[in-house]
């Protein structure tokens, strides 16, 4: 039986897998269950790995799966059952094109990929689309999408890598902690979590060795969110 603690971990952690496809940081986790410390954080997940019901994956900056959820959150959430979302990265006898993926079921719809993005220092905005990679149909939700290559390691703490392909839903508005595509002075395009500081837009890395960008209002138009991550071996 879990505590009340790992239950609230547990229901967070499934929540931002379900909306962004990667899970929360540490700090997130930490000031989601009100927490004074991260090491809170590191025993609810030691515990709840120790009872089966998520898995840290070895090698790789903040990465969670979940195995199973307990009976309480399903019947609460009303689903009829959990079934972990993954998608397959093993290498299979001949590679395929740079962020492709096997899809088990639910079928894929092909998505733009636009080009590369920058998750450090803003580069050009990018318009033209390269080529299609095929994204499961349960990681996209109504609207318009389209796909990007990233190109450095801001994001790292956030499970971004460099080479990854993030999924993007086009919208032009963002709530404070989403991860999104922002255009700066109209010209260069960088992946960041939006915040607002002090009357500003403050674009926010997930690597201490990046610092946090501060804009007017004026100088930054949203160009989508990011709902899922594609990763190839």
């Amino acid at each position: 039986m879990l505590t009340k603690k790992q239950l609230d971990l547990l229901e967070f952690i499934d929540r931002r897998l379900q909306r962004d496809g990667i899970p929360p940081s540490f700090d997130e986790m930490k000031e989601a269950l009100d927490l004074r410390s991260k090491s809170g954080i590191h025993r609810l997940i030691t515990a709840l790995e120790e009872r089966g019901f998520i898995r840290r994956l070895p090698h790789r900056a903040r990465a969670l799966e979940i195995v199973r959820m307990p009976d309480a959150l399903v019947e609460k959430s009303g689903r009829p059952g959990f079934v972990p979302r993954v998608i397959q990265g093993d290498r299979p006898s001949a590679p395929p094109p740079r962020g492709a993926m096997s899809v088990e079921s639910g079928g894929a719809q092909d998505v733009p990929l636009m080009g590369r993005i920058a998750a450090g220092v803003p580069i050009a905005a990018i318009s033209e689309v390269a080529r299609h990679v095929a994204v499961p149909q349960a990681m996209l939700s109504p609207g318009e999408h389209y796909a990007l290559e990233v190109k450095g390691d801001s994001m790292r703490d956030a499970g971004i890598n460099d080479g990854d392909v993030v999924v993007i839903r086009e919208t032009t508005t963002a709530n404070v902690g989403d991860i999104v595509v922002a255009l700066v002075d109209g010209q260069e395009a960088t992946l960041k979590r939006f915040r607002r500081q002090n009357g500003m837009i403050a674009l926010e890395a997930a690597n201490p060795a990046y610092e946090t960008r501060i804009y007017t209002d004026d100088r930054v138009k949203v160009q989508g969110r990011l709902v899922g991550l594609i990763r190839t071996y």
